[in-house]
């Protein structure tokens, strides 16, 4: 990879250091087809003196999320004890899903995930994508029409079985009619992963930005926006979405994640 500039550097190490674990591979099962990202979510309650209260979801495009059987590429590092690259197949799948209107987007309580881990003996380890990080709507209303650096975290379908995770560079752009568009090339198996920005801030710091998640397109790449997403999410009932610490169903207490970035000199 050529020398990147300073930003750019600084951002995609953030990305891997602090979300490197937020993605998982899918696609139909038994079929090279419907090539997959999916990503988890921790959507924020409330904060209280103990920490924040989240509801946690899989993230992923709506059609991909359509199949009624699927298999996830779970890799070592996002399960404990480690296990060598093996298949999650879920049947039902394309139920276990909830649409969010008309954004082209799916969601899954993470319940079920937590649940297979225990019933298998071993729990997720993962990272995921933090209220501190996803798209506020200030965050939307910064971009303009000027091509932005932009940095997609997901899986090439490459051929194998391997689903290697990477980090493709690209751009966005905010169209005339407000829609937010991915300009590059989208490796098959990226659909449903997220896109992030390094926004500058003063001094030699910079704000990691999750601006939303892409979609499937003919021609050019759609991403729906974070902040339309969260708006979302806030209508569901207070019950129905809730995240598990392996053993129950109710919001759990997270710990804040680091935010703000400082780069390299």
């Amino acid at each position: 990879m050529p020398d990147l500039p300073d930003l750019s550097s600084a951002t995609i190490d953030a990305i891997v250091g602090h979300v490197g674990r937020s993605t998982l591979p899918f696609q139909r099962s038994h079929r090279e087809e419907q090539h997959a990202t999916a990503f988890w979510f921790n959507e924020l309650v409330e904060t209280t003196a103990e920490g924040e209260v989240i509801r946690q979801y899989l993230v992923t495009a709506s059609e991909p999320a359509r199949v009624e059987m699927a298999e996830f590429t779970l890799r070592p590092d996002v399960c404990a004890p480690a296990m060598s690259a093996e298949k999650l197949m879920m049947t039902d799948f394309a139920e276990g899903w909830t649409h969010l209107g008309d954004l082209g987007v799916a969601v899954m309580p993470s319940a079920v995930l937590h649940a297979h881990g225990a019933r298998k003996g071993w729990r997720w380890t993962t990272d995921e994508i933090t209220d501190g990080i996803a798209a506020t709507e200030q965050d939307i209303a910064g971009l303009g029409e000027s091509p932005v650096p932009a940095y997609l975290l997901g899986h090439i379908a490459a051929g194998d079985s391997s689903r290697e995770q990477a980090v493709v560079v690209g751009q966005i752009t905010r169209a005339s009619n407000g829609s937010i568009r991915w300009v590059g090339d989208l490796p098959q198996g990226c659909v449903g992963a997220p896109v992030f920005i390094g926004a500058a801030l003063s001094g030699n710091s910079f704000k990691l930005v999750c601006v939303g998640v892409t979609l499937p397109a003919d021609s050019h790449h759609t991403i729906a926006p974070f902040d339309r997403i969260r708006s979302t999410l806030g209508a569901f009932p207070p019950d129905t979405t809730s995240a598990v610490d392996g053993a129950g169903a109710d919001p759990r207490t997270a710990e804040p994640k680091r935010r703000w970035w400082r780069r390299r000199s």
